[in-house]
């Protein structure tokens, strides 16, 4: 039976980013139960950086995380993990209350965030349908990410650094006895000390066989598809459309647009698939706004992005169980900020002071706000 210091179950970016943190000078194991790495969320996600985005703890992760997303370490990635790209949220006349509200919020991450107006909007976006927004708020500062190169870095370097991955090996059992785990995964015995549980929709599953309740994470359903741009249309150049109620977003992919409803379905853990609604609904949405006329889909897909209740990750032991540490509830902002979360998992996991950066999200990131 193999031993290490940690043992990492779930290889998506949550599992990989601090698997590839912890390698630096501890026994790592990094266990998946599918055939690859990043099957499920990670591998169909479209993140976009925007420092904007989510609760102020998800705002705290995401600026903690631009250093390292605009320069990652010597030899991590081949190609830049970001890039210019802008973000412009339409508001239609009857949404025009909430557009000083969002700009205000919005100001306190991104200052150079500014209110357009109808004109401004079209000029960014010429196809629009004129009469659809009378204002936008354009974030500037808005990047599009490759996640699959920040991905396949951390993978790399978790393997540089002597980490040893496991897949095809569903965890099967967990038990603590005399101070560590065994982990049966697959056709794998092993022990370590401590878990990580980075299982992203299963991650309530995997704590109910270390013995312990859930703490109600909820997988929700993200529908995206790949559709044409409207005639003569040049979309490279456009930023990241999206309804400042986030009812849709549209976005240039390879010369196409990768469009969204935006929809928050829940879901039991599974392999999830895009329905035939979800795509409808996106549609409507968006033609609404740009005069599509889609006669195609090209390819559809949909991911689970796991929440807790608060919408605030969970980070931290589990006091339930020795050795138990949780890193997970990422809901969509898991990609944005990976390398932040990964920093603050791989110290506290190993015992270490959080980075004063980062300390006053230690108490607001713990598992132990969840349990009652």
């Amino acid at each position: 039976m193999s031993t290490y210091d940690v043992a990492v179950i779930g290889a998506g970016i949550a599992g990989a980013g601090v698997a590839w943190a912890l390698a630096q000078d501890q026994r790592v194991v990094l266990i998946e139960g599918e055939e690859r790495p990043g099957y499920h969320t990670t591998g169909r996600s479209a993140a976009v950086y925007l420092k904007g985005y989510g609760n102020e703890v998800i705002r705290d992760l995401t600026g903690a995380s631009e250093a390292f997303l605009e320069q990652p370490p010597n030899g991590f990635a081949s190609a830049r993990l970001v890039k210019s790209r802008g973000a412009l949220s339409l508001v239609r006349p009857d949404q025009i209350e909430r557009l000083e509200p969002t700009l205000q919020r919005l100001h306190q991450h991104v200052p150079s965030a500014r209110r357009l107006d109808a004109r401004e909007v079209l000029a960014m976006v010429p196809a629009l349908n004129p009469d659809y927004a009378t204002a936008g708020i354009l974030d500037p500062e808005a990047r599009d990410m490759d996640v699959d190169a920040l991905f396949q870095g951390y993978l790399r370097g978790y393997r540089n650094r002597g980490g040893k991955l496991m897949v095809d090996a569903p965890v099967r059992r967990l038990e603590r006895k005399s101070g560590t785990w065994r982990i049966d995964a697959g056709d794998n015995a092993l022990k370590a000390p401590i878990i990580v549980n980075a299982a992203g929709a299963w991650a309530d599953r995997l704590a109910e066989l270390a013995g312990l309740a859930p703490i109600g994470l909820v997988p929700k359903r993200r529908t995206a598809l790949i559709v044409a741009g409207p005639t003569d249309a040049d979309v490279s150049t456009w930023p990241v459309v999206d309804d400042i109620d986030e009812q849709f977003y549209f976005r240039p992919e390879a010369g196409k647009l990768l469009c969204s409803p935006a929809d928050e379905t829940p879901s039991e853990p599974c392999d999830a698939r895009p329905e035939e609604l979800d795509i409808a609904i996106a549609i409507d949405r968006i033609e609404k706004a740009l005069p599509l006329d889609v006669q195609r889909v090209e390819h559809s897909w949909a991911g689970l992005r796991t929440f807790a209740p608060d919408k605030t990750p969970v980070l931290g032991i589990d006091p339930r169980a020795q050795g138990f540490f949780w890193l997970a509830g990422q809901g969509g902002y898991g990609i944005q900020t990976a390398p932040a979360m990964a920093l603050l998992a791989s110290r506290l996991v190993a015992g270490e002071m959080a980075p004063a950066e980062l300390a006053h999200l230690v108490a607001m990131l713990s598992p132990e706000r969840l349990l009652h």
